[in-house]
């Protein structure tokens, strides 16, 4: 935690001296004394020192100095810190413009040189000054701030990154928070080209994209060695498990994923039926958990980082990157995992990010406390969805297709909603329309057995529905199922292209796609179990299968 500063103006050097070695002797274990000379070159820092998040918590200024006089300085100075205490030193012959700045300046106390002994003429009158300051102050926040627009999907998209990515960061928005404002003015930035984040030593980034936002923040987006045992892409709990296991297997191991870690499984608020947690854990708990341990073990990490093909060359595999750059691997993984369906309706296209979301209730939940929100989906995501969102929001509405929800959601969760006042359940209902200006206001729901409409008022809605795989990417021949997941083992017999492309005289191990040395796990892979421990399983099992191949190769 930064020290708040004390800061002294005096032009005369012996006297300057004197005041330092006095306020470092009494205060330099809870301030950071600053001294200097020039009153106007104390003036030109304050707003450095501001943009930077330092804080000041007392000027302590000569009255006679060339070219700014005292209290000139302390009322320029409390434009930028109003809440810094202010004092002046003064000779006897200028008690009259220390009276006078009381009212013109609120002075809060001139001090008469010389000041010897401190102890009695100097530190009580500072230390009832600074406590009084100590009482009043109210720390800002120190490290990312995030200013933005609420229902601005570039804000929303900025707000996902760092939450999925575990930086803790302040939101501030500039239509309802008047230190967003303030903070572009102190950096002398117009509203029309936020959002903008402010990092921890006082750089501001306008409208940037994630790779940049991510680069500033210490993430990797290039990798670092020539060749790799395994390259996993994809950062999900099967990804995460495999880069654990693999690191710790001596495999030299990357693992790429173009957002964050964790997956779809990262933005759940709380996973209660995963084993050896009995009290459950949020999905990025895990995540955080996972990437920690795998990076112990010396596995790269390369986010945010989107692959845009891969190829196969007799024992190397070839993976490009969006940015053009390229990755050479013995072996891959894919474990992209599966995105949530969009609604094809165009009345709700234009809300999203701006009302409407696609998961994303963990990272949105407190902007609409004290508001109806609504939940199309009726899984395990939609329920601890829920349950999240009904800490804040007046009430919490699920729209389900079908009469109940004992088919698709575990039964926890059932008891859980059950007992939550504020969720409610709309079975055999759609949600058809979205309405408003700049953002979603109200919904026009129908119920599907009796055809009627009607129109309810709605602060965001958060859909959570199917499982669309994220193989759209992938051009070599992969072979999928007809809903794009991802064939393995056994399956791919099923297929008349398989004999085509697999010509080893052994069978496809469990894992692997019809591309030796490339392997599926988690939600990607066509019959995989979509929960958190089967994706950790077959993870850890595709690590096994990929020394297999290693081995003969």
């Amino acid at each position: 935690m930064k020290l708040p500063i004390i800061l002294s103006i005096d032009d005369d050097p012996q006297v300057l001296q004197a005041v330092q070695q006095d306020l470092r002797k009494q205060y330099r274990k809870q301030y950071r004394v600053i001294c200097t000379t020039s009153a106007q070159e104390a003036l030109d820092s304050l707003t450095e020192l501001k943009k930077k998040g330092e804080v000041v918590a007392m000027f302590l200024s000569d009255q006679r100095m060339p070219g700014m006089a005292g209290v000139d300085f302390l009322t320029k100075a409390r434009v930028i810190y109003p809440e810094a205490k202010r004092a002046l030193l003064t000779a006897y012959s200028d008690i009259d413009a220390a009276v006078r700045a009381i009212n013109e300046v609120q002075l809060d106390y001139y001090i008469a040189k010389p000041w010897d002994p401190p102890e009695e003429k100097l530190y009580p009158v500072l230390d009832d000054l600074l406590s009084d300051w100590q009482s009043n102050h109210k720390p800002d926040f120190e490290g990312l701030r995030l200013i933005g627009y609420q229902f601005s999907p570039r804000s929303h998209e900025l707000k996902d990154f760092l939450a999925g990515n575990l930086f803790p960061y302040q939101w501030l928005d500039i239509e309802t928070d008047p230190k967003a404002q303030e903070l572009l003015d102190l950096h002398s930035v117009e509203r029309k080209d936020i959002p903008a984040v402010v990092l921890e030593d006082g750089t501001i980034l306008l409208q940037p994209s994630l790779s940049e936002l991510g680069e500033k923040l210490g993430l990797k987006p290039k990798a670092m060695e020539s060749l790799y045992d395994l390259a996993i892409i994809g950062a999900g709990p099967a990804g995460l498990a495999a880069a654990v296991y693999g690191g710790s297997e001596g495999l030299k191991t990357i693992l790429i994923d173009k957002r964050a870690p964790g997956g779809q499984a990262g933005t759940s608020s709380r996973i209660e039926n995963y084993l050896g947690f009995p009290s459950g854990l949020s999905g990025a708990d895990l995540a955080r958990r996972a990437i920690t341990q795998a990076q112990r073990f010396g596995v790269e990490f390369l986010a945010p980082q989107e692959v845009v093909e891969i190829s196969s060359q007799g024992q190397y595999k070839h993976i490009r990157m969006a940015d053009g750059s390229e990755v050479l691997t013995r072996a891959i993984l894919l474990s992209t995992g599966v995105s949530y369906h969009k609604l094809e309706n165009e009345s709700l296209d234009k809300f999203t990010g701006a009302g409407v979301y696609y998961g994303a209730a963990t990272t949105e939940a407190y902007a609409f406390k004290g508001q109806p929100v609504y939940i199309v989906g009726g899984g395990n995501s939609a329920g601890q969805g829920a349950m999240y969102l009904s800490r804040t929001a007046s009430e919490v509405f699920i729209c389900i297709r079908r009469s109940s929800l004992s088919e698709t959601m575990s039964q926890y969760l059932i008891d859980q909603i059950e007992k939550t006042p504020n969720i409610t359940l709309l079975p055999c209902t759609e949600v058809v329309e979205g309405l408003g200006n700049e953002r979603l206001e109200c919904l026009v729901l129908e119920d599907m057995n009796t055809n009627e409409r009607r129109t309810v008022k709605a602060g965001g809605l958060f859909i959570f529905i199917g499982a669309k795989p994220l193989t759209d990417w992938i051009e070599m021949d992969i072979i999928k199922d007809n809903r794009g997941f991802i064939e393995t083992g056994r399956g791919l017999a099923r297929y008349d292209d398989f004999k085509k492309s697999w010509k080893l005289n052994r069978e496809p191990y469990a894992l692997e796609t019809c591309s030796a040395g490339i392997f599926a796990a988690g939600d990607v892979r066509a019959g995989a179990m979509n929960r958190v421990a089967s994706a950790v399983g077959e993870g850890a099992m595709a690590v096994s299968f990929v020394h297999k191949y290693l081995a003969e190769n």
